[in-house]
């Protein structure tokens, strides 16, 4: 019996350890990493960070996909979600001045094929009255990442595009990075991740960090598993402060009749940004109105 009345506390012990699991888990986790890096509300600023792939301007999509028909919606989400900063893919440079149009948004973009203009972008869209642009740069997902080429086991080249930003009022520094991923190539998918924590952490050392992009990839994959594994980004979902809303997934494929449960979409935050709210937008279902074959996904942050 004095054996029993040994093992029990140290069984209570071990069961409490290991009894957080799941979001749960990653919020005490992430809670934990935030005390250690200064996790006070003082002097904090609040930032609008989103994601959206606008789906390429393309004649294979008629009739009411026609982008010329799916702009004023895409213009119609920007303005009633005010975004400050939004992450987009896939739109060519026509189609991000369309979506800039008498705006308060200026961007950085280039084309992926060139550098310059041609091909798609992943553009940055900010609003120019609240945010100064210190350093822009562009970097392709492959081996030699400095000049326009494809790599690993992706047929089409890929970018990453980047901002330092300065918030004009507090002057706080932090960085964005909107990627794109490969949506064939599995061991392009996981390089490029790779990758990205390799560039993000020499590009913006210990500044804070948002994350915006499709990723062609689940929550469960390797690309995902990879970024998130060495707690360096983290998934804005899980973290968030208050409980995520919208459908489960981002990518539709314009078909209005089931709710999306594909989530490829992402925006990721380093271990100094504090997630208070995340939402995909459904205005698509809720409206009729077709925007793009993928849903935005928007998130409120502080750091």
């Amino acid at each position: 019996m004095r054996d029993m009345k040994i093992y029990m506390p140290f069984l209570s012990l071990l069961l409490l350890l290991s009894g957080c699991s799941g979001k749960e888990g990653l919020m005490r986790d992430f809670d934990d990493d935030m005390a250690k890096n200064g996790g006070d509300d003082t002097d904090k600023i609040q930032v609008v960070v989103g994601t959206y792939n606008l789906r390429l301007q393309t004649t294979a999509d008629v009739g009411e996909l026609h982008w010329e028909s799916r702009r004023q919606w895409v213009r119609k989400i920007v303005d009633d979600h005010d975004f400050d900063i939004l992450g987009t893919q896939e739109g060519y440079m026509t189609q991000i001045r369309d979506v800039v149009e008498d705006k308060d948004y200026a961007y950085v973009a280039v084309g992926r094929d060139d550098g310059v203009s041609a091909g798609e972008t992943c553009a940055i869209l900010y609003k120019e009255d609240k945010f100064a642009v210190e350093a822009q740069g562009t970097f392709w997902f492959s081996q030699t990442p400095d000049i326009p080429s494809s790599g690993w086991d992706a047929t089409i080249r890929r970018i990453c595009t980047w901002i330092k930003f300065r918030e004009i009022e507090s002057g706080k520094i932090f960085f964005v990075f909107n990627a794109h991923y490969d949506h064939q190539g599995n061991i392009a998918r996981v390089e490029s991740s790779k990758l990205m924590l390799e560039k993000i952490q020499e590009i913006a050392t210990d500044f804070p960090v948002m994350m915006t992009g499709d990723l062609n990839s689940e929550p469960s994959s390797e690309p995902v598993t990879t970024l998130i594994g060495t707690k360096f980004l983290w998934d804005s979902k899980p973290i968030t402060k208050s409980p995520a809303t919208g459908p489960e997934g981002t990518y539709y494929g314009y078909n209005l009749s089931t709710s999306p449960n594909s989530r490829i979409d992402y925006v990721f935050v380093s271990r100094k940004v504090h997630v208070l709210e995340y939402k995909v937008i459904e205005d698509d279902f809720t409206t009729g109105n077709i925007a793009s074959d993928h849903l935005p996904v928007r998130i409120k942050v502080q750091f």
